[in-house]
């Protein structure tokens, strides 16, 4: 598996990201390995909060929140998919799958980090693959909190206007990491901040990942990931620790997906879920510091 590494240079002086970078190495699923780059911030014997992101975003995403959460005396992990941030690039879109990126991120979480009662904070792909892992492994989780996410498995349609992304995704000839963050925010996003979600990808051939995230979210009941995720979905049902939904009043992508999770997941029911005012797609953006306190509230309760 050939792989680019996106030069450190890209990541100096990136506004509120003085955090220390850490890695691990696992697996690639073809014979090599990846480099995995993760934040990790706070008490180190706190409990252990993991940050999840999704696409085209990266850690970058959960700066806002890392403080008010370390503050709260939580230690937090926010890993960067493989693809995106720090972490390695395979170049070419075939090497991306939905159960690459679940493995991925579970040898990360678990055989390299030996995470244990974690609280999981997930949105967009960070809950794809996220809930996914709560459902193989419910284990490993105390809580779980979802924002703007949902775990798909094909057999409902996610409509014309996901269809339209797809299409964009993958014919717009340069994809554009930071203008497609701010288009998913309700606030306007600086320029130095649009230029940092840029940072992780030099070039288009930085971009594979990105490119490839449309196209894996199961949309037809024939999809590669639909036998998995309903056989997730069976764990993911059954768990029964607290698990809240906290999504932004003004998503257009998951809007009403929170209805579902609250139904069919034993830990939602009586839980004193929230919807948080202001937030675009990328709450984290517009209501990073109010999602915090939300999560910083739910562990402590």
């Amino acid at each position: 598996m050939k792989t680019l590494r996106t030069p450190d240079e890209r990541f100096a002086d990136l506004p509120g990201f003085a955090f220390q970078p850490h890695y691990a190495d696992i697996a690639d699923g073809d014979g090599g390995t990846l480099r995995v780059h993760y934040l990790r911030e706070g008490d180190p014997g706190g409990p252990v909060v993991l940050l999840m992101h999704g696409e085209p975003s990266w850690s970058y995403l959960y700066r806002k929140m890392i403080p008010v959460l370390t503050g709260a005396g939580l230690q937090i992990v926010a890993p960067d998919l493989v693809g995106f941030g720090r972490s390695d690039k395979p170049t070419e879109r075939s090497d991306y799958t939905f159960a690459r990126h679940v493995e991925w991120m579970r040898e990360l979480l678990f055989d390299r980090l030996d995470l244990n009662d974690i609280t999981l904070v997930c949105q967009d792909w960070g809950g794809l693959i996220g809930l996914r892992l709560v459902g193989e492994h419910p284990e490993r989780f105390a809580r779980v909190v979802a924002a703007n996410t949902f775990l798909p498995t094909g057999d409902t349609s996610p409509g014309e206007a996901f269809f339209n992304w797809q299409r964009f995704s993958q014919e717009v000839e340069v994809f554009p990491t930071g203008f497609i963050v701010n288009s998913g925010c309700v606030s306007d996003l600086s320029p130095e901040v649009v230029a940092a979600y840029d940072a992780p990808f030099p070039d288009e051939s930085y971009k594979a990942g990105a490119r490839a995230f449309p196209l894996l979210v199961p949309s037809r009941p024939d999809d590669p990931a639909h036998d998995a995720n309903v056989a997730a979905w069976e764990g993911l049902a059954a768990f029964d620790r607290p698990f809240l939904t906290a999504f932004g009043d003004s998503d257009p992508i998951t809007g009403g997906a929170h209805k579902n999770l609250q139904e069919r997941i034993a830990g939602a029911k009586g839980q004193r879920h929230t919807t948080i005012v202001g937030g675009g797609h990328f709450l984290q953006e517009d209501c990073g510091e109010d999602l915090a306190r939300v999560v910083a509230d739910f562990v402590s309760a």
